[in-house]
Formats: structure tokens, C-alpha cells, sequence
């Protein structure tokens, strides 16, 4: 593992002018683009190199060069290629979270190699809110950014969730609270550099999850450790209660919630499933837990150390699932810490929506007597998120999966397709995206006769075979039946990425249906 120097390659904001930089991966989703954007505004000569070419990055492209602020002289496009003196020449690289270190000759020429989120943490001095994670990161970080936001805070959402803090550096002061989404690669880039110092961490349930890039767990979850690394006894660090999936959890025993609380030199506050303190607990007593009320109705409680007695901060929700309950919870929490009343807390956090591509509502179609509402799942890229989709809701749903094996186990789906946990809610019905992940479900579904419509090559044969097989149900009474885009896996070959994916797909659906 590559480990970097506390060394900035810029003392100050001022150094920045005249200084050669290259920005390594120009991309769709905005942190190419703001890097590009932030150096030129602090007078760099700035290369954007991408190994794609023009037509496929002209989205980025026409945004910058239609900025009449920014002085474009300085700035030159290198597509469809990377050059090795663009590397060696310049002052300091910005690197892409999705490029590997380890056997790059082009980052290997570097002096020296930042990210757009080492230079924001370098260069501000806010009260960051770390999230990482295999599950949940998204939503959590969305829900606690609208929490906030109605709240009457000024603060801002970045990161992984595709919006580069660099975008927003000029608005953010001492007093303005920064989300941060982290992905591992994100973290990865910030070894060494001691720059991450969040007053708040979570990481999210943790899951087997890019096994094909690090190819063991030790390694992820090392990178996701390094959310808390830096962080102080002022701070609080928020990890996971419940036990791991069987098989999952770390090496040595025990569990990675329990391991993470054992390293971190902040406060620690757990989640969980049911009370602290009962059996099902060993040693834990401080955090947020979901319980059921006298009516047998889902309700949040938060308990820490300066508190006599648990309070309720949550319970009516808007959105959808288990795993749901516990992302607002967790923002829930952070909004209590950050001193919004739990009365407050209960009133804002339960009017959250969710976020696109993450169990989203998006379209009903009627046929008959049937209404046939739809959601957006895409950004379910893991097994087990899409595991979870399927017992999101009261009664079975239809469910679109499939696509690109990332090299993850993936009998946590299919357990739950071969209805082999006979307490969880069966798949009413079964279509299939093609790919190699695809390929590897389906001989389990064969030899458990669970029927199965696909794989197909196209969102636009799925959806069309679909139509089809909804127009020929008959039910006597008018009834309603979810239809959830979920599909554990990439489809890269069929789209840039999940957002596309599922930009798509709900585009398709209004189209066809």
C-alpha cells in the first residue's frame, strides 16, 4: 500500500499560480471537472489528460469551455491518450479515485500526486462528517445533508456521491458542516497525508464489495479504517453493533464494528438493530437503536453518555427497508450531535424521500386493476444491497437484476432468490439483465425450478417483454405491485455507470409503459 507525504505540493493558495498541473481523468461526474475549474481560477497552467476521447467527454468538456470566467489559455485537453512528460513535467498531479498507484508508470513520473478531495482537506478548516462503508453510504450522507439543511445549517455534500468539494471551496468557512462520501480508493489516496480529521465518522455495514480490484477483505476494509485514523477523543466515531454476514467478518474473530472500536481515538457510539444493553449486546450502551412502540410501529432511539434516559429521534419514515431505517438513523444521530433537538430531529429526518438511484420511486403504470409503481435501485452494485431491495417492502415484489460480476460472492442474492430463508419475502417475479454475474445466479435458480425471464441484452427488451407480461394479468380487485430495478452487479458494458444505468432505465420505462 502506497502512503504519501504529509507535503503539499503547494504551501499556500498563492503558490498554486503558475504552477504546472495535471489532472489525471477528466471523466463525467464532476471531480475532474472542478479540479480543472479550481486550478485555473488560482492561475495554474493545467493539462486534462483522459484516455477517452472528445465525443465521449463532451458533456465536461462544454461546460468548461463555455465558461467565460475562466482563462482557458492556460488550459490544454489531452484525450484519447496519456503522455509521459505531461506526468514528469508537472508540479503536481491530480489523480482519478479510479486509478490504480501500484504499477502506473504514468503516476510513477509524478513529483508529486494529490487528489481534488487532499487539496480541499488541505486547504479548509470545517467540521468535516466522514461516511464510509459497503452499504448505505449514499443515503446516509443524503439524509443527513437534508437533515441539516432544514435545520438551518449551511453546509455541503460531497465526495464519492459524485460532487467534488472543490466545487463549493469558496463558500465553505470554520462554521459551515461538509458531508463527505468516501469511497476506499478515496480514502486510499489520503494515507499518510494525515489531512482527514472529521469530527464525525461513520462507516456503514460493511460487505465483501470490489474483491475483483483488492481481491481479499483485509485489504478494503484497511482503507475504509482510515476514515477515524487521524481523529481525536473530541470526536465521535459511529460503527456498526449488529454481527457481519458469516464469513465476512475479520480474520482474527469478533466483529468489524467491534474491531473499529477498539482502534479509534474518538468517542465511539454504536447502531443497532434492537436496545443496547440487553442480551444480545456485550459492552455497548452508548449509540441509536430501532425498537417497535406499544403499537408495534418502527421508532429510533438515541442514548449517550451525558443523557439520563434513551429519547425517540425517529419514527414515522418516508422511505422504504430495514437497511433505510438504519441510514436515517445514523443521520438522525448526527443531527442530535450537532445539537438539533430530538423532537426536531423526529420531524425532519422522517420527511427525507431518499435519494435518485437508491430505492427510488419514480412512475405508475396502470393496467386493469393493477397499478404497477417502479423504483430505481441502480446504484445497488453488491449482492446483498439487492438482497435487501427484495425485503424492502410488505408483500413480494418483481425485481430487474443482474450484469457484471465484481468478483462477489453472490449467494446472499441468490439465498434470497431460491427462497432458501424461508422467513424473508419470496421474488414474485425474475428478470434478468445479461452478463457474467447473471451467468453464475442462474444455475441455482434452474436446479430449484425458480422460473426466470432473460437474460436480455437491453433494458429495452427486458421492459418490452414485461409490458407484455403485465398486460396479460388478470386480478379482480384493484391491487398495487412494486417493480424494483435492483441490479447487485455492473453493467459497464451497457452503461458508463450506475447513474446512467439507472437514468436509463427510467427513462425507458416512461417511454414504453
Amino acid at each position: 500500500m502506497i502512503s504519501y507525504s504529509e507535503k503539499c505540493a503547494f504551501s499556500s493558495l498563492d503558490e498554486i499560480k503558475d504552477k504546472h498541473v495535471t489532472i489525471m481523468g477528466l471523466g463525467l461526474n464532476g471531480g475532474g471537472e472542478a479540479s480543472v475549474r479550481f486550478f485555473l481560477k488560482h492561475g495554474a497552467f493545467v493539462i486534462a489528460t483522459d484516455m477517452k476521447d472528445e465525443n465521449f467527454l463532451k458533456q465536461t468538456i462544454d461546460s468548461i469551455n463555455n465558461d467565460e470566467t475562466l482563462d482557458k489559455s492556460k488550459l490544454t485537453y489531452r484525450l484519447g491518450e496519456h503522455r509521459i512528460e505531461d506526468f514528469e513535467n508537472a508540479d503536481c498531479v491530480i489523480k482519478n479515485q479510479g486509478v490504480k498507484y501500484e504499477g502506473n508508470k504514468y503516476l510513477a513520473a509524478a513529483k508529486a500526486i494529490e487528489t481534488d478531495l487532499s487539496i480541499f482537506l488541505r486547504f479548509t478548516n470545517c467540521p468535516i462528517i466522514a461516511v464510509t462503508g459497503s452499504k448505505g453510504k449514499s443515503s446516509t450522507v443524503s439524509s443527513i445533508y437534508y437533515g441539516l439543511k432544514k435545520a438551518g445549517f449551511k453546509c455541503f455534500l460531497g465526495g464519492n456521491i459524485t460532487v467534488s468539494p472543490l466545487s463549493f471551496f469558496d463558500e465553505v468557512t470554520k462554521e459551515t458542516p461538509v458531508i463527505i462520501e468516501f469511497s476506499s480508493w478515496q480514502l486510499a489516496d489520503l494515507r499518510g497525508r494525515k489531512v482527514l480529521k472529521p469530527y464525525i465518522s461513520i462507516i456503514t455495514k460493511i460487505v465483501p464489495d470490489h474483491q475483483n480490484w483488492y481481491g481479499n477483505m483485509e485489504d478494503y476494509v484497511n482503507d475504509k479504517k482510515l476514515i477515524y485514523k487521524d481523529q481525536t477523543k473530541a470526536d465521535y466515531s459511529i460503527f456498526d453493533a449488529e454481527g457481519d454476514e458469516i464469513g465476512t467478518g475479520p480474520k482474527q474473530g469478533g466483529t468489524w464494528g467491534d474491531l473499529f472500536s477498539s482502534e479509534t481515538k474518538a468517542s465511539v457510539l454504536r447502531y443497532g438493530n434492537s436496545e443496547f444493553g440487553k442480551d444480545n449486546y456485550k459492552n455497548i450502551k452508548y449509540g441509536v437503536w430501532q425498537v417497535k412502540d406499544k403499537d408495534g410501529n418502527f421508532c429510533g432511539k438515541v442514548f449517550l453518555p451525558n443523557m439520563r434516559e434513551p429519547s425517540i429521534i425517529l419514527r414515522k419514515l418516508s422511505v422504504n427497508g430495514n437497511h433505510m431505517k438504519i441510514n436515517v438513523l445514523n443521520a438522525a444521530l448526527v443531527l442530535f450531535l450537532l445539537g438539533v433537538s430530538a423532537e426536531k430531529t423526529e420531524e425532519i429526518i422522517g420527511s427525507w424521500e431518499g435519494i435518485p438511484h437508491r430505492l427510488q420511486y419514480f412512475y405508475s403504470w396502470k393496467a386493469k386493476n393493477v397499478q404497477f409503481d417502479f423504483y430505481n435501485d441502480s446504484c445497488a452494485t453488491v449482492p446483498e444491497a439487492t438482497a435487501a431491495a427484495t425485503q424492502s417492502f410488505e408483500k413480494p415484489i418483481t425485481l430487474i437484476t443482474g450484469g457484471t460480476d465484481k468478483g462477489l460472492d453472490l449467494l446472499p442474492l441468490i439465498d434470497v432468490l431460491t427462497n432458501k430463508e424461508k422467513n424473508q419475502l419470496p421474488v414474485k417475479g425474475l428478470y434478468f439483465l445479461e452478463g457474467s454475474a447473471t451467468d453464475k445466479i442462474l444455475p441455482s435458480l434452474i436446479n430449484n425450478n425458480i422460473p426466470y425471464f432473460g437474460p436480455f441484452n437491453s433494458l429495452d427488451s427486458l421492459l418490452k417483454t414485461m409490458k407484455v407480461n403485465f398486460q396479460n394479468i388478470n386480478s379482480q380487485k384493484d391491487t398495487k405491485e412494486a417493480i424494483v430495478f435492483s441490479p447487485g452487479a455492473t453493467s459497464f458494458g451497457m452503461f458508463k455507470n450506475e447513474f446512467d444505468r439507472g437514468e436509463q432505465f427510467m427513462n425507458k420505462v416512461k417511454e414504453l409503459f
